[in-house]
């Protein structure tokens, strides 16, 4: 019997350290039935942000696997959505094979907030929940279009 892979969607920003794994986190707790994600920066910084870690804890995802990878990792990888997350990555980014779809939705940086810990940890909430409403809408319209095709 033929397994049935279910579609990539990468989600790149610079780093790939801070909004991409919140990102990643938030669709695969959220669509991760229906699709795989996958995160990359275009140039990683080699470590998840311990206050993203630490904000999606708050919301019972746990990150803290997750590690800094470059998109080069997935060149040669099927890529059916690609995501991006922060400017750069979307001036950046190069068109994966079968890419199909390509969005660009930008969020503020978090990790480049200075101010008390307790400020930085606002807005990495902040960012979290922006991001939660965006990617939690996108899977339920992604589950939405495969109930209409079934």
């Amino acid at each position: 019997m033929n397994e049935v892979r279910q579609p990539t969607v990468l989600i790149l920003c610079t780093g790939n350290s801070c909004r991409s794994h919140l990102a990643e986190g938030i669709l695969r707790a959220a669509a991760g039935d229906l699709l795989e994600v996958q995160s990359a920066g275009s140039n990683p910084a080699g470590y998840v942000h311990p206050l993203a870690i630490e904000v999606m804890k708050e919301i019972s995802i746990d990150i803290s696997q997750h590690r800094s990878k470059h998109l080069i990792e997935f060149l040669h990888r099927e890529i059916e959505t690609v995501i991006t997350v922060c400017g750069n990555a979307d001036q950046a980014c190069p068109v994966f094979p079968g890419q199909v779809n390509r969005h660009h939705w930008g969020f503020d940086d978090p990790a480049k907030f200075t101010g008390s810990d307790v400020e930085k940890l606002m807005v990495f909430r902040r960012v979290r929940d922006e991001m939660r409403r965006a990617f939690e809408a996108y899977a339920a319209g992604r589950r939405d279009q495969l109930m209409a095709k079934s």
